[in-house]
């Protein structure tokens, strides 16, 4: 096995010492209505990059939180190098910019009210091509590999993937969290069946606590306040069924191998938030749908995420690259274009769980290098915002 104590990567270091691993000039709506503004600044400037969504209008209490906290952990990514926040009014465009401006990264906020499209798309397209020059001069410096914040979610899971794609994951955060990594795995529905094992590998009493809690909220006030007679109709989804996992309980069993087999988690977080306890593993609360679980852990900070899949999925994200491994064979047959890491080779016994984990590695590295996951060669930027219930 390779040395992981002293790998390094070329990438941004950002002005709060974080981490990025790519170098977006982001243009970022506060809400649906701003979009069209968005799309126009980064249709007049290249290099830039709207992120539309279709929400931010009269959310309110909890829901307005996650809101703002989603869109502010994007614009803070160490991934982006600089941000053109847009919305209807000045109030909440200023919630944003503020909080984005923590970071130290340049970031200002224009909005269209009392000003109209034109005006507002003048204004944020010449900020936009100052930024584009700032950050196109920016250079790269030696980093540590262990200073990435790498998550995890799986994706249209199949009996190969509890077998191959999700340990393969769990190699290397049991390699790489040792040597000081960020790693984040959540799917707060997909763990229902394995939840008093996954509550075990907490690290300490306060964190198993605080994943029960979660775990526990989402089946009262969700699952249950909701049902319709079980967890079938969405959970297993009709490809894990298709697959060969018949219940949610052999889903969350291989779901879980991503964590690996000596790692524990330190904190249980809500979504879209940000690690406060120092290096090491965290549990998100998260949907699992694709789009939204990786958009949730972008927003936390995030970096580069691990996408195990069986019988295949093409998610990607604007900001944050998502490398895809699989251990089916017709899935690298079918849909060969959207794989980053081939571990067949564990179902065929010619590759072990240890050498699947260091192929993951040497692909987190290439990635972190600046290679393009397929997902980004693609054009793939799937970006799902979470709600939590109906604006007023």
């Amino acid at each position: 096995m390779a040395d992981l104590s002293n790998q390094t990567i070329n990438a941004w270091r950002r002005e709060n010492d974080r981490v990025g691993v790519r170098n977006h000039v982001v243009i970022l709506p506060v809400d649906d209505i701003s979009n069209a503004a968005c799309e126009a600044v980064a249709n007049n400037v290249k290099g830039t990059m709207a992120i539309p969504h279709a929400y931010g209008r009269l959310q309110f209490g909890e829901d307005l939180d996650l809101h703002f906290r989603t869109i502010i952990g994007i614009g803070s990514n160490p991934n982006v190098a600089a941000v053109v926040v847009i919305g209807i009014e000045p109030e909440w465009t200023k919630v944003i910019v503020d909080g984005i401006a923590k970071t130290g990264k340049p970031v200002e906020g224009f909005s269209i009210e009392q000003k109209g499209d034109f005006e507002t798309i003048r204004q944020a397209s010449w900020k936009a091509k100052e930024y584009v020059h700032w950050a196109t001069e920016l250079q790269k410096e030696e980093c540590g590999l262990a200073e990435l914040w790498v998550s995890t979610k799986c994706g249209e899971s199949d009996t190969t993937t509890g077998l191959s794609s999700c340990p393969t994951v769990g190699n290397m955060y049991d390699k790489l969290l040792p040597h000081g990594l960020y790693g984040c795995f959540g799917e707060t529905s997909e763990i229902t069946g394995a939840e008093h094992i996954c509550e075990k590998r907490a690290a300490t009493p306060e964190a198993a606590a605080k994943f029960k809690a979660i775990w526990q909220a989402y089946t009262d006030d969700v699952i249950f306040a909701h049902q319709t007679d079980d967890l079938s109709d969405s959970q297993p989804t009709k490809g894990n069924i298709l697959g060969g996992l018949t219940t949610i309980e052999e889903k969350a069993l291989g779901n879980l191998e991503k964590i690996g087999r000596t790692s524990q988690y330190i904190d249980a977080m809500g979504p879209a938030e940000s690690p406060s306890k120092g290096p090491g593993l965290y549990f998100m609360d998260s949907s699992s749908a694709a789009a939204e679980c990786v958009t949730l852990m972008a927003a936390g900070g995030y970096v580069i995420h691990t996408f195990p899949t069986g019988q295949g999925n093409v998610v990607g994200n604007p900001i944050v690259p998502v490398i895809k491994i699989s251990g089916n064979p017709r899935t690298l047959r079918t849909m060969s274009e959207h794989i980053d890491v081939d571990v067949t080779g564990v179902l065929t016994r010619e590759m072990t769980i240890d050498e699947a984990g260091d192929t993951l590695i040497e692909s987190i590295r290439r990635t972190a290098n600046g290679r393009f996951t397929a997902a980004e060669a693609l054009g793939h930027r799937e970006f799902s915002m979470t709600k939590l219930y109906r604006s007023a």
